[in-house]
């Protein structure tokens, strides 16, 4: 059902609630009966009104259907009606209703599927923010993609989203990166060290160390350039070096996934700028801490936590979720009012120390920060396999598959759609065989060749000498022979896509753009088992070719959201039809 034949029919029904003298806050709810053969709507609105109307609300719905036939309109969108069970009103919708769905996606394009919305509202998605101390692992490689996909499905909605990773390039971890540097450059050069017990030990190490010797010159990918002096005392000179080196690899890895941002932000930017100290001193200002063996304290315990936190430890140092408190505060600062931040499950504990550290402190800011700021998509690391094995080394890593060993197995558009095929805080294997395999059960390859079957119909159509004419003449086209079985499901599956993408933007669920796609590929495919396209006849000829077309911008608009490509030829096309 489209909008606007939804729009159209609330307003039927709004006309006959009134007719019957019906509740005036009556709420009509339109539906897709869960049976196809219940029909095509379905309204409960009859069982609302049964308390207020003080009657049977079968007796009720009889009255409204009633009301709904004596409507002339009504039969240009609806073809029958029948009421079920205590007072369901099911509807079927008439077949040019069902067939307006066709030259509305060709006349809409790239754009079928898409809301304004949400225009005017922004939205900060975080995700990634890995430490620039190695390669990305595949808990980074699942953000990237939920991500990426994430924000194309909010910009599709009409939102403006930034996209930000969060460099934590401050801390012990930084400090571990430089000396476990160091200490392989100095092995090259032939010094006998002793490794640091907390030191790195992945091959990338020892990488870092020879570039850094040879004095090689990073083009960092924001366009600015560091040199190395070639010292290996000077650890400072080689933090900065190691730092820019990885952070080069990772931006190469996710363009690879073809992940990008539009922000980069510095932990050791908060310290610089004095937002850490600010966000403390504003904790204190709430008289939200209290002084206890040297350390710091918040009182947590305030906002629901199970104890009381420390922020400052008896050492001067901060611990990990102040600087958290006061990035997200320079979130807001920043003009955010929505943020959501996609991070493993193993954070789970913290997100209510940093909203209660948020709330502490935006008193003292001035501010109003909703007490959900900011939102949560927690997911679970995976499991890779390969063989029937579960994979669990990288050479150049150490100790972790990485990002980059994933893209090079399995290419771009399989990681990417594995990663986003369940729900983010759903556990699952990562089948490597599965994922090169050419079989109906990879989603990516059942997707692909939805797309590149379509594709080889109208390649037929042109080898057989028939006339192809343009989606846009085809968007005129006669479609009143489009009334079997499979093309009325197809029918209904296009109707569906935009309200199943915008379901899955405010549900925050990438995996529902997947299972819409594969039900879409499934209808499509049972079409073409059960009818031929390429018919003598004309008029049924392009009608099946328009409803193709269709079909196959659909695809393309989903796998376009997905960040996946959408090939014209892929082997099994040779079939014909």
């Amino acid at each position: 059902m489209l909008a606007n034949q939804k729009k159209e029919i609330l307003q039927l029904f709004a006309s006959a609630l009134q007719a019957v003298g019906a509740p005036s806050d009556a709420k009509i709810v339109l539906e897709r009966p869960k049976q196809t053969a219940h029909g095509d709507v379905a309204c409960t609105v009859a069982l609302q009104c049964a308390k207020a109307m003080k009657m049977p609300p079968r007796a009720i719905a009889e009255q409204i259907v009633a009301k709904l036939n004596e409507n002339p309109q009504t039969k240009e969108l609806i073809s029958a009606i029948q009421i079920a069970g205590p007072g369901f009103i099911n509807m079927t919708l008439s077949e040019a209703a069902k067939q307006a769905v066709v030259p509305l996606i060709l006349k809409e394009g790239a754009a079928y599927g898409c809301s304004d919305e949400h225009t005017g509202q922004s939205v900060l998605l975080e995700y990634v923010s890995a430490n620039p101390t190695g390669p990305l692992h595949l808990g980074h490689a699942r953000q990237a993609a939920l991500g990426d996909v994430l924000s194309r499905m909010l910009k599709s909605q009409g939102w403006s989203v930034t996209r930000e990773f969060y460099y934590n390039d401050a801390g012990v971890q930084i400090h571990n990166l430089a000396i476990s540097v160091q200490a392989r450059a100095k092995e090259l050069l032939g010094e006998n060290v002793v490794f640091p017990e907390d030191g790195y030990h992945g091959l990338y190490i020892a990488d870092i160390a020879k570039d850094y010797l040879a004095k090689k010159d990073i083009q960092t990918f924001d366009g600015g350039v560091i040199t190395s002096s070639g010292n290996p005392d000077d650890l400072e000179d080689i933090r900065t070096y190691s730092v820019a080196y990885l952070r080069n690899e990772q931006h190469r890895d996710l363009e690879a996934l073809d992940v990008s941002f539009d922000n980069y932000y510095l932990e050791s930017s908060l310290y610089k700028d004095g937002r850490v100290e600010k966000a403390v001193q504003a904790i204190k200002d709430a008289g939200k801490t209290y002084e206890k063996d040297g350390a710091l304290w918040f009182k947590s315990t305030d906002y629901g936590d199970d104890k009381d936190r420390v922020m400052r430890k008896a050492d001067g140092t901060y611990t990990y979720f102040i600087p958290d408190v006061a990035y997200h505060l320079a979130k807001f600062e920043r003009g955010h009012s929505r943020a959501i931040n996609i991070q493993g499950t193993d954070h789970f504990g913290t997100i209510a120390r940093v909203r209660a550290g948020i709330q502490a402190a935006s008193g003292a800011y001035g501010y109003t920060i909703p007490k959900d700021f900011p939102e949560y998509m927690l997911h679970t690391m995976l499991q890779l396999v390969k063989d029937g094995k579960p994979l669990k080394m990288s050479k150049r890593a150490g100790n972790y598959v990485t990002l980059a060993d994933l893209v090079e197995w399995v290419g771009k558009d399989a990681a990417r759609l594995f990663m986003v095929n369940r729900k983010a805080d759903a556990e699952f294997v990562f089948d490597i065989d599965l994922a090169l395999s050419q079989s109906d059960e990879n989603p990516v390859y059942y997707l692909q060749y939805a797309h590149a079957r379509i594709c080889s119909v109208l390649r037929q159509a042109e080898e057989k000498g028939f006339n192809v004419p343009s989606e846009k003449t085809l968007a005129a086209a006669d479609l009143s022979s489009l009334t079997t079985p499979a093309e009325t499901v197809l029918l209904n599956k296009l109707s569906d896509f935009p309200a199943a993408l915008t379901q899955a933007a405010d549900d925050l669920s990438p995996q529902s753009v997947v299972t819409y796609l594969k039900d879409l590929a499934a209808d499509f495919h049972s079409l073409y088992n059960a009818e031929r396209v390429l018919v003598d006849e004309t008029k049924t000829r392009n009608a099946r070719l328009a409803l193709l077309l269709a079909t196959r911008r659909v695809l393309r608009n989903g796998l376009e959201i997905l960040g996946i490509s959408a090939p014209e030829r892929l082997e099994r096309e040779t079939e014909q039809n």
